[in-house]
């Protein structure tokens, strides 16, 4: 296990956050659980006060059937996983952002469920679907909710999210801080091998084009044939890592401190510009609406 902490530098940092690299194993969920809270209370021993786990942290991510699939997710918040993460955040007085199956009725979602120490604050579903997941899991139907707590305005995206820049503007527009992102990256076509991975890229651009914190929490090994990449990473709102690119292979706890104040400014680049409030929205906004017709090739 490792660790790396790296802070802001602009006025004292206010708060310390966590990004969980971890490889959970496909149908162990109680094994997963406990190794996550272990590594939860770690966090929280290093001083961290928001812990972002990787996407279905508690059940992983290569189901061999629908049926599978059904049987690892449980529902949020009454489920066991649910209620361990609670436990932990309540013990160690931290927030906790967690990957999980979630079962609704016949329904399955790939989730995160969103802790602080009094409770559970909500549940985020993800939105853009990617690969195999089509067949075990319905798209997100809540949105991109905002969780207000002590700590600032938090976000939730997970994985393939962070490839729509829509998804992080839309944060950006109703004044999140932090976006906390459970994944499983994979590696995508063409990747070299000498280069960081296009993830922690679309991590840096995305901060940088809307001024927010995002905390990337990966999960590593190889599942069922599937390698996943590791290097999690946290950007601050500058666009420049804080912590990581973890390693591509270990587990790891990647810390990092963020300033809210500091953060809040980046957005204004300069005396002139600021990235929200220089939008044209005037000419491409109405262009977004979905009745608009897309070029054909």
């Amino acid at each position: 296990m490792t660790t790396a902490v790296q802070e802001e530098g602009l006025g004292f940092p206010d708060l310390v956050v966590a990004s969980v690299q971890m490889e959970p194993h496909v149908g162990h969920t109680a094994a997963n659980v406990a190794r996550s809270v272990q590594l939860i209370e770690e966090a929280a021993a290093q001083g961290a006060s928001i812990v972002v786990l990787p996407e279905l942290a508690n059940s992983g991510y290569v189901f061999a059937s629908r049926a599978e699939a059904f049987a690892l997710a449980e529902p949020v918040p009454h489920g066991p996983s649910t209620q361990a993460w609670a436990d932990a955040a309540r013990r160690c007085n931290v927030h906790v952002v967690a990957g999980i199956a979630e079962r609704e009725d016949d329904r399955l979602y790939n989730a995160a469920a969103v802790l602080g120490p009094r409770g559970w604050l909500g549940t985020y579903r993800k939105l853009h679907l990617w690969g195999d997941e089509h067949l075990f899991f319905e798209p997100g139907n809540k949105g991109l909710p905002v969780f207000h707590t002590e700590l600032g305005r938090l976000g939730v995206m997970i994985c393939y999210d962070g490839w729509f820049p829509e998804a992080y503007r839309l944060l950006a527009m109703q004044g999140v801080d932090i976006v906390c992102m459970p994944t499983n990256w994979v590696p995508m076509p063409q990747q070299p091998a000498d280069r960081p991975a296009m993830a922690t890229t679309l991590a840096m651009a995305s901060a940088h084009s809307n001024g927010m914190n995002i905390v990337c929490a990966n999960r590593t090994g190889t599942e069922r044939g599937q390698p996943f990449v590791g290097q999690s990473l946290i950007v601050g709102a500058q666009g420049w890592p804080l912590a990581g690119p973890a390693s591509h292979d270990g587990e790891e706890i990647l810390l990092a401190r963020i300033n809210l104040k500091a953060s809040r400014q980046a957005r204004h680049l300069n005396a002139f510009n600021d990235v929200l409030r220089d939008r044209r929205d005037d000419i491409y906004d109405p262009m977004l609406g979905t009745g608009w017709p897309l070029p054909r090739h």
